[in-house]
Formats: C-alpha cells, structure tokens, sequence
C-alpha cells in the first residue's frame, strides 16, 4: 500500500519527466482534472484538485502516454511497472 503524499507524487512526476515530458500545475476547468499535449509531451494537472486527486491524475497518464521504458532509471522503471496495472483501472 502507497502513501499519497507530495514525496510519492514527486516520483511520478519523475518518471513522466525521466520519459521526455514536462508536468505542470495550472489553473483550468479540465473534465478530467488533466490535458496532455502529446506533441509538445506537457502534461497539464488542475493544481486545485487535492492531492489525492493529482496523484490519481499522474497515475492515469501513465496508462496513456507512451514512455520510452530506456530513458527510465531502475528506481523509476520499477514504480512504473508497479503503477501500470493501477493505470488502467482509473
């Protein structure tokens, strides 16, 4: 079982950054509480959602966008593989 803190959603945001895309928090009216862009590989989060539902967001784009599993380190690698199945369920 994961903790959601801010400690647990900086590692997401380091696979997604390890992985060739930038994260940001912003102001928006998003249906799913995020946008990706996936030309310019941004990934935009509601930055008023609580937190639980930021990491929830992280956590769904996993399952969506394309990571290139080379550029992963081992520590990022292994959470990625660990989050998939959780991925698809949201």
């Amino acid at each position: 079982m994961v903790k959601y803190n801010t400690a647990f959603q900086k590692k997401i945001e380091d696979i997604l950054h390890e992985g060739g895309y930038i994260v940001r928090y912003e102001k928006g009216n998003f249906n799913s509480g995020f946008c990706v862009l996936e030309k310019k590989r941004v990934v935009v989060i509601n930055k008023f959602h609580p937190l639980d539902a930021k990491i929830n967001s992280l956590i769904e784009i996993l399952g969506i966008v394309g990571l290139e599993m080379s550029s992963l380190s081992d520590a990022s690698a292994k959470l990625f593989h660990e989050l998939k199945p959780v991925a698809t369920l949201l």
